[in-house]
């Protein structure tokens, strides 16, 4: 079968796995305290240009955000979020189990707008009764959103301002953020990243390790005593060595762009099969996730060879599938879905 599901359905790049390998016999300290993930940290904060930043791994992106947006909120607070955000939809409502509601917002192509989360936010304090409601009290965005498509300069400049202004944290899901980064269309380097937000994570899980998320406060913000509530939270993995090592590779010889890179490459070329073929894009992504309509019959056929993702049901004959590719993809896959199509 071939598999384009996901982005992390393949274990982990091999020159993490050879690093893993030569370091497994040394003794190392736990909780993320050893000489690794202290390399790592500095490394991250060289890269985004945030030398004050503060710097800590965690081990998967559900776990990040929970741990992110409950520790940055206070008790009567929520976080607004695009309708289709992931904490909004896939993770199984762990921030409102946190306590914090996610106050949804419409979306276009998966992004917030401005002007949106301002009138929100004027909204509740022009509401006599908003004592008696969830505050708005951050920001979540993804970069790139669930639908694969980015926030220009301009846009998450405007998003930015409107958090500083009310004085509420913007904070930046980059699970995917390699694969933002390197994008054609991508207007925004790693300083300005870090610069326009007040924390953001860089997904490891589906940038080539096997596990772990690295989480940024480029401000000097970070929550008081967060590593213990990172642990009161079920986050803090004791074998911090694991997420250190692999986040000390990917950011050694440029290793996460580089990855990132191909998977770009990969799904560009996915789209130019796609589009040879006569495909209906739902949505044509910038990134490394496609979004196709596939005729049901069509769909079933497909599937005895290829794997892919159910997105929504476009129609009763019709369904819109995604097509992830990742820094493991190759490029003799895509030619096999070539054939298959």
């Amino acid at each position: 079968m071939l598999s384009f599901t996901s982005d992390y359905i393949a274990g982990a790049h091999p020159v993490i796995m050879q690093r893993l390998l030569e370091t497994n016999m040394e003794n190392l300290s736990g909780y993320g305290t050893d000489k690794y993930c202290a390399q790592a940290k500095e490394k991250i904060k060289h890269v985004f240009r945030c030398p004050d930043g503060e710097v800590f791994f965690l081990v998967g992106g559900t776990q990040t955000n929970q741990v992110i947006i409950s520790t940055m909120l206070a008790p009567y607070e929520g976080v607004i979020a695009a309708k289709t955000g992931h904490v909004s939809v896939h993770e199984a409502g762990a921030i409102e189990y946190s306590g914090h509601k996610v106050i949804e917002l419409e979306e276009k192509d998966g992004k917030l707008a401005a002007e949106d989360i301002k009138k929100c936010i004027k909204d509740f304090y022009a509401d006599d009764n908003h004592e008696h409601m969830v505050y708005p009290g951050m920001v979540y965005i993804s970069f790139p959103t669930e639908y694969g498509t980015l926030y220009s300069k301009k846009e998450l400049t405007e998003i930015s301002n409107i958090c500083r202004n009310y004085k509420i944290p913007l904070f930046i899901d980059g699970a995917r953020l390699g694969y933002g980064l390197e994008s054609k269309e991508n207007e925004l380097t790693p300083e300005e990243i870090a610069e326009l937000c007040d924390v953001f994570y860089i997904g490891g899980t589906k940038v080539g390790a096997l596990c772990g998320e690295a989480v940024v406060f480029p401000h000097h913000n970070t929550p008081k005593h967060f590593v213990t509530q990172i642990k009161q939270r079920g986050a803090l993995l004791a074998k911090g060595r694991v997420l250190g090592i692999q986040f000390d590779t990917l950011f050694t010889d440029n290793l996460y762009f580089e990855i990132s890179k191909h998977a770009i490459a990969m799904a560009e070329k996915l789209k130019e099969v796609f589009h040879k073929k006569g495909y209906t894009f739902f949505l044509e992504s910038p990134t490394n996730q496609q979004f196709i309509i596939l005729e049901n019959e069509k769909m079933k056929e497909l599937s005895k060879n290829v794997e892919f993702g159910f997105w929504e049901k476009y129609d009763d004959n019709h369904t819109v599938v995604r097509f992830a590719t990742s820094w493991s993809t190759e490029e003799s896959s895509i030619d096999q879905l070539e054939e298959y199509l």
